[in-house]
Formats: C-alpha cells, structure tokens, sequence
C-alpha cells in the first residue's frame, strides 16, 4: 500500500490530532518482549460484536502481533473467538460461558462486547480494541489508570478533523447527516462530538438513530442533509452498502471513519489503520500476559491516521474529488 504524508492543512492537523482522545494522548506502544526464550502457554478468549472489514482487520493483527511477541495460535496459545453477529442476547450467553471457562485472559473488539465480559469478568484480565471512549462506557475509571482488569486500545478520532474533510470536498456543505447505533456507546459519543464540531465549522449535523442494521437505509433516507458522515459504529459500518445506496440515490457525498468502507463505496476516509490497531493490542496483550497489571496499564490510542479516496464512487454521487484531497490520501481506491 502506498502510503504518502496527509499535506494539507486541515488534514496535516489531523495527524497531529492523531488518535487524540477526551484526556489523554497518544501511547507509544513498547513491543512485548519477543526472541527464543520460552513463552507460557495461554488461553484466550476473544469476542467481536459483528463481521465487517474493519473489526476483522483487528483481529488478524492481534493474530499476527501475537506471533511476533512468540505466541503462536495451536503451540502455547489457544485462541477462541465467538461472534453473536450483533445479536445482544448471543453476546450476553458468549460473555456469561466465557466468565465460566479456563481462559486466562480476554480479548474484544468492540464496545459491546468489552461491556459484556466486564459485567461478567472481574478475575482475570480483559483487553479491549476499537471502544471509542472507555471512560463514558464504563469500561475504565481513567484512560491513564483503568483501575480494575481491563483495557485496551481506543479507535476515538477527532471529529472535527473528519467535518473539515468534508468540507474540503465541499466547502459549501451546510448540513451533514448520520445514522447511529443507540445501543453504541461509542457512536453516541461521537454523534454528540460531531454536533459540537459542526457549531464551530458552520455545519448543522443532523442525526437518525438505529437498532440494528435493518433499519440503516430507512434512517439514512429520513435525513434532508447536503453529505453523510458514518461514525465508529459497528452496526452501521455492518449495512455500509446501504447507506452507499441512498448516497448515490440522492447524489450525497458520503465519508466515513474506516478505510474499508472507501473500498465498499464511500467517497472518503479519515482514518486509524485498524490492522496496525490490531498488532497494537497485541502488545498489550502480551505485556499482560506477562505480568503487567491491566489497572495501572493507560489505555493507548491510534497512532497514526490516514485519508482513504474513492473518486469512482465519489462520481456515482454526482461529487468530484478535489485534487488537493486527493493528492493528501495515502490510499485511493
């Protein structure tokens, strides 16, 4: 993959900004130790709350930072991996067998499930990935001291930056719509930063919530607005071609927060390299296995952000890419 410094203004701010959270900032992740000396052998159990291509993405690089830090799926390490497929009452059972099993440590992508083992789990360490703000789901008493047995990475991108992409493609965009999970913490809490965002920037950020994905077309189409921005969410990111859809029906830029959507038809991307993400929390992972405690281990953010171009699917919603925006992305799809 190419990979070319974001120059722009608004976007060189960004990767300052870079997986800034609401009081912490970025961690620069130690490698676990790693070389021919033994590993113990470990069990983990790890859970998402859905498949798509961003959360996928974490999981094969938690896989492959692992093996870098010598642990090896079928040697010293047995991995499992559940997922309900964003049915809730599946999470509560997986969560619920998980708390009753012999795994020695826990791993999931996701708010949701991270919240589901945490009700359930209070004896043995728990590793997040992709939770957007921690503190606000209850997952940690402070992002530099979690205080209990868990934490992990966070995928919180600054909103604002994201906005200032969209108006870079369209600097008369008065309006700006998204459709979001209500039973995502994360996604609430970048819906509401994005309102805040948008009183700054001169845009009015509407809002339609879901419950599952179903229903995202439908949301989608209730909104009136000039673009669309999906957010961090799962259950939305899950139903991507339907908010494609509607985009190109009504001839509305559409950007989103992971590069993987760019791939499946959005316009573009502000965003975290998830599987780097993935090799992030790997080394967390390890370093917990090892004997670091998860209470006084900070929760680490992205380190790096990325603008991701689709100027094909732009022109399929009657949008022309500027080429200051696309000289700046790193990936054009």
């Amino acid at each position: 993959m190419l990979r070319r410094a974001v120059t722009g203004a608004a976007l060189a701010a960004a990767l300052l900004m870079a997986g800034c959270g609401t009081s912490a900032e970025p961690t620069a992740t130690t490698p676990a130790s790693s070389g021919t000396e033994e590993k113990p052998s470990v069990s983990v159990g790890a859970v998402t709350i859905v498949s798509h291509p961003s959360l996928d993405a974490v999981y094969e690089g938690i896989k492959e930072g692992l093996a870098d830090a010598g642990y090896v799926d079928g040697e010293n390490l047995t991995l499992e991996f559940q997922n309900p497929q964003g049915d809730q009452a599946t999470l509560t059972n997986i969560a619920n067998t998980y708390a009753a099993s012999d795994h020695d440590i826990f791993v999931a992508l996701a708010t949701p499930p991270a919240q589901a083992l945490a009700q359930v789990i209070q004896d043995r360490p728990i590793v997040f990935a992709s939770v957007t703000d921690p503190v606000a789901a209850g997952l940690v008493d402070d992002l530099e001291a979690p205080g209990a047995n868990v934490t992990g990475t966070s995928d919180q991108l600054p909103t604002d930056r994201q906005l200032q992409v969209i108006q870079q493609i369209l600097p008369d965009v008065e309006t700006v719509g998204i459709v979001y999970s209500s039973a995502e913490v994360n996604a609430q809490v970048q819906a509401e930063a994005a309102i805040e965002a948008g009183k700054e920037l001169g845009i009015e950020v509407l809002t339609a919530t879901i419950t599952n994905s179903s229903e995202v077309q439908q949301a989608a189409e209730s909104l009136d607005v000039d673009a669309y921005f999906v957010v961090v969410d799962n259950t939305v990111v899950s139903a991507m071609e339907s908010m494609v859809q509607v985009a190109e029906q009504r001839q509305r830029l559409l950007v989103t927060s992971d590069p993987d959507s760019v791939q499946r038809g959005a316009a573009a991307a502000l965003a975290t390299d998830y599987r780097a993400q993935g090799v992030q929390t790997a080394g967390m992972i390890a370093r917990i296995i090892e004997g670091a405690d998860p209470a006084s281990t900070p929760v680490e953010f992205a380190e790096s952000l990325e603008l991701s171009v689709n100027p094909a699917a732009a022109e399929r919603m009657g949008v022309t890419l500027p080429d200051e925006v696309l000289e700046q992305a790193a990936t054009t799809y």
